[in-house]
């Protein structure tokens, strides 16, 4: 009987360590590598929270309407160790954003490198697509 409950326990406690990994999306779902953006504009907010940082920028297209974009991260422990810190990004700085566009069309993104336009400062965004610093 000690057996069986240990074994029930155990797969119970297996099957429970797996739910965080597969509450975390994997880059493939959500963004598409096919689909390279670039955007441009001034940071409006900026959210240091796990699994995923994010921040946002106002856009203003070629017909002078403005779009905030929504922008991926990686971790803020992939972003400290790629040297950034929670002051990294002010909102109001001028950014350029090399992304991967969502699947979907929305604006979202994940970034891949942020450049900061006042210093000319290449940030790598320890994103989930590819492990490669630009």
């Amino acid at each position: 009987m000690n057996t069986k409950l240990a074994v029930v326990v155990a797969v119970a406690g297996l099957l429970g360590a797996t739910r965080p990994a597969a509450a975390h999306h994997a880059f493939a779902a959500e963004f598409d590598a096919n689909k390279p953006v670039k955007l441009m504009g001034a940071v409006t907010k900026v959210e240091w929270t796990n699994p995923h940082a994010w921040f946002y920028i106002d856009v203003t297209d070629d017909t002078g309407k403005v779009t905030n974009w929504s922008l991926e991260l990686g971790s803020p422990n992939g972003l400290m160790r790629a040297g950034w810190n929670r002051n990294s990004l002010k909102i109001g700085e001028v950014v350029t954003v090399e992304a991967s566009q969502a699947k979907n069309g929305t604006p979202n993104a994940n970034a891949r490198v942020v450049t900061l336009k006042n210093t000319g400062q290449r940030l790598f965004a320890a994103s989930s697509q590819g492990q490669q610093q630009p």
